[in-house]
């Protein structure tokens, strides 16, 4: 069983709070438009990251980050990438990654726009935890933590990051 914390689109922000709601969790996903590599220094102190860079990226992230990760935990399949659309509406390419990948979990960013929903087409999980940083149009930060047991994500919690 590994507890997992998601975010994404930080844009440069740094917050104190993404270091207490992630302290029990076993790794951290960062689905791209890290801003700076500070961000992601940050959040190697707490645990373990997967991170891909996203749009905003520049060459430090990027030489850090790949544009899309795969791999498995607790027997789930996860697949990360920044800009995938959303189910129903997938950007071009998407759709033919999971038909190959196969991925239980697929985390997404880019949107700020928080989305939690089973996809039937893919039999896929699709995550985007909406917009951690300042920068956009979003009007509440939010984070995502989650358990993955035994291939399973279970105990999915939304958190809110209001103004100070």
């Amino acid at each position: 069983m590994k507890r997992i914390g998601i975010l994404s689109d930080t844009h440069s922000t740094w917050d104190e709070r993404f270091a207490h709601h992630f302290a029990e969790c076993d790794e951290i996903w960062h689905a791209g438009d890290i801003g700076d590599i500070s961000v992601l220094e940050e959040l190697r102190k707490i645990c373990p990251v997967r991170a891909v860079y996203g749009n905003i990226d520049g060459a430090a992230i990027r030489r850090e980050c790949p544009v899309e990760q795969v791999f498995e935990v607790e027997g789930a399949k996860v697949l990360i990438r920044h800009i995938v659309g959303r189910p129903g509406k997938y950007s071009f390419g998407i759709p033919t990654r999971l038909r190959v990948e196969r991925p239980k979990i697929l985390v997404a960013g880019h949107s700020h726009i928080l989305m939690v929903k089973y996809d039937q087409t893919f039999d896929t999980l699709y995550i985007n935890p909406g917009a951690a940083g300042t920068y956009g149009a979003q009007v509440v930060r939010t984070l995502i933590r989650f358990t993955i047991d035994s291939g399973i994500p279970r105990d999915l919690e939304v958190i809110e990051l209001h103004p100070k």
